[in-house]
C-alpha cells in the first residue's frame, strides 16, 4: 500500500491520525510515517484497512456479492483446492492468503494484490 493510498483510506474511513491509530493499535508516530512514505504499510495493517473499508460501505453490497469462485467461474477441482472456498470467504477472499487467483496460489500478499487490486470481486466491496 502506497502512501497515497493509505491516506485516501483514512479520509474514506474518516479519522484522524490518532482515531486511525487506535483502530490500527499502532503509534500516531507509524502513522505519520505511512502518510510521509518513510515507513511502508506493513501487511497486517494493510489487511486491516482492507477490511475496514470493506465494512463501512459494507452491508448493502455484501448481500449483492456474489462469491469469488462464481464470478470467476472456477471449476470444482481448483475450488476444493483454495482456502477461500473451504472456509467459505468469496467475498472477502481478498483476505486470505493461498487463495488460486489467477490459476495458482500466489507467492507472498504484496504479488496476491496485485492481483486483488484490479479483480471485481474486492473492489466492488471497496
Amino acid at each position: 500500500m502506497e502512501k497515497e493510498e493509505f491516506v485516501e483510506a483514512r479520509t474514506k474511513l474518516d479519522k484522524t491520525q490518532k482515531e486511525m491509530s487506535q483502530l490500527l493499535g499502532v503509534s500516531v508516530k507509524a502513522i505519520y510515517s505511512y502518510e510521509q512514505g518513510w515507513r511502508s504499510v506493513p501487511t497486517h495493517v494493510e489487511r486491516q484497512i482492507f477490511f475496514l473499508l470493506s465494512r463501512k460501505r459494507g452491508a448493502r453490497n455484501l448481500s449483492k456479492a456474489k462469491p469469488c469462485w462464481t464470478i470467476k467461474k472456477c471449476p470444482p477441482k481448483r475450488r476444493r483446492e483454495c482456502p477461500a472456498y473451504e472456509y467459505n470467504a468469496g467475498k472477502f477472499c481478498w483476505l486470505v492468503n493461498g487463495t488460486i487467483c489467477e490459476c495458482k496460489a500466489q507467492e507472498n500478499w504484496k504479488e496476491k494484490m496485485k492481483i486483488c487490486r484490479e479483480c471485481s470481486v474486492m473492489n466492488d466491496l471497496l
